[in-house]
């Protein structure tokens, strides 16, 4: 795969672990140790966000001595990417050897208890794209 490749001739570390940093949370990717930054314009078929704030770079490190690869920023479908665009990057993360890929994004919520900021697991969901949801 010729994105696989292009990475690891930036670097010879192998992640265990994919992240998904969504909005809010791309600064997590400042904080690795032996960071490599790679834009995703240098990444064959990488789809780029668009989005404000995305910062359109994938950073290879290590946090606390586990390799992990890092999307600081992500496509979305209404950019009008395909679904197999979106998920080209996990596919990717994959064959880098992440066996763990762990997914952020900044959503809103419908319990009174939930406060900004706060952490929460999301299994379920209101979907009206039109498309199959979980």
């Amino acid at each position: 795969m010729e994105a696989v490749q292009a990475i690891q001739a930036h670097t010879n570390l192998k992640p265990a672990i994919g992240l998904v940093l969504g909005s809010g949370l791309g600064g997590l990717a400042d904080t690795f140790e032996e960071r490599v930054v790679i834009p995703y314009d240098t990444i064959p078929n990488w789809p780029k966000s668009t989005v404000p704030g995305h910062q359109g770079q994938l950073v290879i490190g290590k946090i606390e001595g586990q390799t992990v690869v890092a999307q600081q920023g992500r496509a979305h479908l209404y950019e009008g990417y395909t679904p197999e665009q979106i998920t080209f990057p996990v596919r990717v993360m994959h064959f880098l050897g992440a066996k763990t890929i762990i997914l952020t994004n900044a959503a809103g919520g419908l319990n009174k208890s939930f406060n900004i900021g706060d952490v929460m697991i999301i299994n379920d969901h209101i979907y009206f794209t039109g498309m199959a949801g979980l």
